[in-house]
């Protein structure tokens, strides 16, 4: 990857036995922690930076930016380096971004993600000591012998994405979510803690939203957004003045795109079509490798237009929803018999069946009669029970940090960010900004109560941000009310006059059988041929990362899948 954080608790001849530092743009380290950053963005304002001092070092990589209110001459890392002399781990409460530090002092080393842990960390204990960093296949190949997480495996490929600090890798970890890493142990910190309070919900909420995007307004360069017809797109155009092209995927006569276009002009924006191609699917090793062995590729829609992002800077929507319109909260419904259909209520579900929610929100595999992976670690005999014991467990334990049933299935939805390969390869070819991840949003979103961060609250914040932000509404929400919307919906699919609205996203069956990937991908499994095609993309995915990662050393993904049946 061009841009990478890598470290170990140790000295710079512990680093140097493991990575050459003519890899990296910087080293800084002590005693305790030696860290390499390499990342085009380095030393640029609200971007990665180091300090060393004769005490200690920082290094900060992604997207950081200091506390409102503080001006300070000091670079990012050296203020951090002050603040956590004087206060500790507190520190880390003031920092604003997207991000991933190492930092010691006075001997003591401690690493460090941001509160949502949108910049992953991961770590392994090897022979040459505790290392960590932000790419877990450069941790695997640190390891003599990498053997497979086959419940990391399970989850993979049932869910699309891996749990808790779980990867694919049984030496490989993830660092706590809202928390650190030091020599010998992990800890939590409390910066993501949901403490709802009454306040005026949208007027603060477009406060925040514009000095979010203000925030990241001033990187260099040709600015570009990747967008849909969605809310998230038009609040960028409308706090950004200077974008120069809007991206969005399609084919040029879906709504999606017409609307797009549209809000590209009223913005004054170029608006660039990206044209699905055979390689909407690609699987490649240069493509797997930003799921990090943890999540699906599916959602790097713009892989196989790559080449025609030519902007400098990059903004994205990516997690707005999750924080701000309840994407993970449970809808309310009431059912209609004699049409036999569910139609949605202005609340929340009393007594949500919380797997089967997230089963919906993450496609999850339950076809057969057991789990896809032959697994003593799990004790499940079918795919529904693996499903609810997985799900109950880690929504269980986000009670330490929520305080109701409906934040603690945020939290969940917020750990798993499904969609995180999408930025992650961004990232790495561009100078990304992940607005979602500013502190003051995501502190909006845990002040808020759950039942006021819905579409209503989001939408009067974004007119109140921009009173003609929804001038051209998007094409499957023509209405203020998801009420409203689902019922246009529902007409659309059931009355042969109207045309349903579609998805904002290419049909990926279609295309996975139009490109014969069965047989290009499976020549030899028949037996996995009769899988639904998102399964055996992420069979695909899983293979194509472990070879990538383990360079031979670990089994193939695909020779360890069993099919049941029926399916």
């Amino acid at each position: 990857m061009r841009r990478e954080l890598f470290g170990v608790f140790g000295g710079r001849e512990r680093f140097e036995r493991i990575r050459s530092p003519a890899e990296f743009d910087r080293i800084v380290g002590g005693e305790t922690i030696t860290v390499g950053v390499r990342d085009f963005a380095l030393g640029l304002p609200g971007r990665s930076s180091t300090y060393d001092a004769p005490n200690g070092c920082c290094a900060i990589w992604g997207e950081a930016f200091l506390p409102r209110g503080v001006e300070t001459p000091l670079s990012t890392a050296e203020w951090l380096f002050e603040r956590y002399a004087e206060e500790g781990i507190d520190a880390f409460e003031k920092l604003n971004g997207s991000y991933l530090v190492a930092l010691e002092y006075d001997g003591d080393g401690v690493v460090v993600t941001d509160p949502i842990h949108s910049s992953e960390g991961f770590y392994a204990d090897t022979d040459h000591g505790r290392c960590f960093g932000s790419d877990a296949s450069r941790l695997t190949r640190v390891l003599d012998s990498p053997t497979l997480d086959c419940r990391g495996l399970c989850e993979f490929l049932h869910f699309g994405l891996t749990f808790g600090p779980t990867t694919t890798i049984a030496e490989v970890r993830r660092l706590p979510y809202d928390g650190y890493l030091t020599a010998d142990s992990t800890g939590e910190l409390s910066r993501f803690v949901y403490r709802p309070r009454e306040f005026e919900y949208a007027k603060e909420l477009a406060v925040r939203l514009e000095r979010a995007v203000r925030r990241r307004s001033t990187y260099p360069g040709r600015k570009g957004l990747l967008m849909s017809a969605g809310f998230d797109s038009r609040l960028l155009l409308a706090g950004l003045s200077d974008v120069d092209v809007c991206y969005t995927l399609g084919t040029p006569s879906t709504p999606e795109v017409e609307i797009a276009r549209k809000l590209a002009a009223q913005y004054g924006a170029h608006h660039h079509l990206l044209h699905v191609n055979d390689d909407y699917l690609l699987a490649a090793p240069d493509i797997v490798r930003y799921t990090q062995g943890v999540r699906e590729s599916v959602h790097i829609h713009h892989r196989g237009n790559a080449n025609e992002i030519t902007t400098d800077t990059i903004y994205h929507g990516l997690l707005l929803d999750t924080l701000l319109r309840g994407h993970y909260l449970p809808r309310d419904t009431i059912h209609l018999g004699p049409i036999s259909r569910d139609f949605p209520l202005p609340r929340l579900r009393p007594e949500p069946d919380v797997p089967s929610e997230f089963a919906d929100r993450l496609g999850y595999f339950d076809g057969g009669d057991r789990p896809l992976v032959d697994c003593r670690e799990i004790d499940a005999d079918t795919p529904q029970e693996f499903l609810r014991e997985t799900v109950e467990r880690h929504y269980q334990r986000g009670f330490d940090r929520a305080d109701s049933q409906y934040n603690a299935m945020a939290l969940l939805g917020l750990k798993c960010k499904s969609a995180l390969p999408f930025r992650n390869h961004l990232a790495d070819h561009h100078l990304e900004s992940f607005v979602a991840a500013d502190a003051e949003l995501i502190d909006w979103h845990l002040s808020t109560p759950p039942e006021h961060r819905n579409d209503r609250t989001y939408q009067q914040a974004l007119r109140l941000v921009d009173g003609e932000i929804l001038r051209h509404r998007p094409p499957d929400r023509p209405h203020r009310t998801y009420q409203l919307n689902q019922i246009e919906k529902y007409l659309r699919k059931t009355l042969p006059v109207l045309q349903p609205f579609g998805t904002p996203w290419p049909d990926r069956d279609r295309i996975y059988d139009e490109n014969d990937l069965d047989h290009r991908l499976f020549p030899d499994r028949s037996d996995l041929h009769a899988l639904p095609p998102r399964v055996k993309l992420r069979i695909t995915d899983a293979r194509t990362w472990l070879e990538h990662a383990g360079r031979g050393t670990v089994p193939s993904a695909d020779d360890l899948v069993q099919v049941s049946s029926p399916l």
